[in-house]
């Protein structure tokens, strides 16, 4: 996917897709089933706008997103899955994770910021936990979000070279640089380990940002067994008579000032 798709399709089709968005979320809401959707791949890949797209017509008290901390000393004597589980849905409610448990077989490996003993006890209990999981009746969905070694470069640069989203760079993504072989690597040990028929991963190139977030969302509406949901139509009263009461004065000083007069 080398031709970036058109700024007008993508748009049609992206609000055609968040319509579509909106329907299964009111599905969720009134069935009671649970989903969680986890968001992985390289740094820079993505993953965020996506998810900024996906979130931009729900509801977030149904559809929330779980962007975890580094973990505080405690939260490191606990059991590692410990904290994720506090972030999984109750029913009516989705949980879209902008990266999520796996985030010991990628950074936390290749940084040495686990042991190797917690590296292979995380690949040979995820798949458990996991099974565990759909088993309790969570719709679990796993995309990884590719990019090339090029693309990733362009656009470090391009957020350190903006004051408004240099926040989104941090010294770990940039010496995913000088990585990148490690995490090729970490990736695919991790897909042979976790990629399994209850849950399984799915790519997304994400090269063209627009071909991956349309490509991401209808792959996603298509694994979520949704129905329409007739909702009841709202009646807007009439504004009753006023009753006579007045309002309290109040100061110039209270007041917001018009800034957007004098643009």
């Amino acid at each position: 996917m080398t031709k970036r798709l058109a700024k007008k399709t993508y748009e049609h089709e992206l609000r055609r897709l968040q319509a579509q968005l909106v329907d299964m979320q009111a599905w969720v809401q009134a069935s009671g089933a649970r989903i969680v959707v986890i968001f992985e791949g390289r740094d820079a890949a993505g993953k965020g706008s996506t998810i900024k797209r996906i979130t931009e017509y729900l509801n977030p008290r149904i559809t929330r997103i779980a962007a975890l901390p580094t973990p505080t000393e405690r939260e490191k004597s606990q059991w590692y899955y410990q904290r994720y589980i506090k972030e999984l849905p109750a029913a009516g409610e989705i949980v879209l994770m902008d990266r999520s448990w796996y985030n010991r077989a990628g950074v936390e490996h290749v940084m040495g910021y686990c042991t190797n003993a917690e590296y292979h006890r995380f690949l040979h209990q995820t798949p458990i936990f996991e099974r565990m999981l759909v088993e309790d009746g969570i719709i679990l969905l796993k995309y990884w979000f590719s990019v090339s070694d090029i693309e990733q470069e362009k656009r470090f640069v391009s957020r350190n070279d903006d004051p408004m989203r240099r926040w989104k760079l941090s010294p770990n993504d940039v010496l995913s640089i000088t990585k990148w072989e490690d995490y090729s690597r970490a990736k695919d040990t991790m897909i042979v380990h976790t990629d399994i028929p209850e849950a399984r991963w799915f790519e997304v190139d994400n090269e063209d940002k627009r071909r991956g977030r349309i490509n991401m969302i209808a792959h996603l509406l298509s694994r979520i067994p949704y129905d329409l949901v007739e909702r009841e139509p709202i009646e807007i009263p009439e504004r009753p008579a006023s009753g006579g009461y007045e309002r309290p004065p109040r100061g110039d000083d209270a007041t917001v000032p018009d800034h957007a007069a004098t643009l």
